[in-house]
């Protein structure tokens, strides 16, 4: 008599949930993905699947679910603390809703910054089309030990500081520096994600990206795509603009500028892909304590 199958992935995985957990990538940033879980995962959880070399590492955790008709995404950044909006995580679960067939050419997720319309795009891209923000951006200089970082400041779902840069990107001191101007005082408890950004006139922008709640630089960034593409504007660039990410991937940004010179429309194009289909093991959230050097 042939051994017993074991049970399906979807009654065994995420670590004893019901629920199906997918790693998806965008842009370059990477993401965990639990599709209706009975119950949401907790911040230990989160921290403990996305914490890298240790666990199943990524820059972040959403779940996505289905409620009256419509898709809720609720986003966890790679610390366990839930944020409004990342848009690279919203393409991710965008092309996770077309994968599981809740949706073929278009759907409207519900973030906690509010709905982001999104459909396919050529090869693996997803187009977003979302509210141009409430405000244009503000110039801002930061001072940190007498000198001040002149820059941007815009929230687009969520708190983004947009660095000019001169120089080659290479050599732009992003996980220092911009560890230091994510905290800084001015930006409140909460902080801001940094990005260091360098024009090409007329339509294109390198990007570096420094988050907060993954603390450490990440390949890309949506949403400071969009506010540096907001800054752009307001410098003179016209869109569409695209945005070389540290990752390698290009988005592009279109929209509309009104007669004010603001936005009025914008979406973001770029890459989502999904990676694998997961079945972890409660080793996953058994981590070691942090060392305490002397």
């Amino acid at each position: 008599m042939s051994a017993e199958a074991p049970a399906p992935d979807r009654d065994r995985s995420a670590a004893g949930t019901t629920a199906e957990l997918f790693r998806l990538s965008g842009g370059g940033n990477d993401f965990l993905a639990l599709v209706e879980p009975p119950q949401a995962p907790s911040p230990p959880r989160i921290r403990a699947w996305c914490t890298r070399g240790l666990s199943l590492g990524a820059d972040g955790l959403f779940v996505l679910r289905r409620l009256a008709g419509e898709v809720v995404m609720d986003h966890h950044n790679a610390d366990g603390r839930p944020a409004r909006l990342c848009l690279n995580g919203t393409r991710c679960a965008a092309r996770l809703a077309f994968h599981l067939g809740w949706a073929t050419e278009r759907v409207v997720l519900r973030t906690g910054a509010g709905p982001v319309v999104a459909s396919p795009a050529a090869g693996d891209d997803v187009r977003l089309e979302l509210a141009p923000p409430a405000e244009p951006p503000e110039r801002r200089a930061l001072e940190l030990d007498g000198v001040a970082w002149e820059g941007f400041f815009a929230v687009v779902g969520v708190p983004v500081f947009v660095l000019p840069w001169s120089g080659s990107l290479r050599d732009a001191p992003v996980a220092e520096l911009g560890a230091r101007l994510r905290s800084h005082p001015a930006f409140g408890a909460d902080g801001a994600n940094v990005m260091f950004v360098r024009g090409r006139p007329p339509a294109r922008l390198e990007m570096r990206s420094y988050e907060r709640g993954v603390e450490a630089e990440t390949l890309a960034c949506g949403t400071g795509a969009l506010a540096a593409c907001a800054a752009a504007v307001a410098e003179g660039f016209s869109l569409p603009i695209r945005v070389l990410t540290g990752g390698g991937c290009e988005f592009a940004v279109d929209g509309t500028v009104g007669g004010d010179g603001r936005l009025a429309s914008w979406s973001l194009t770029g890459d989502a892909r999904l990676l694998a289909r997961l079945r972890v093991e409660d080793g996953a959230e058994r981590l070691p304590a942090t060392p305490a050097w002397t």
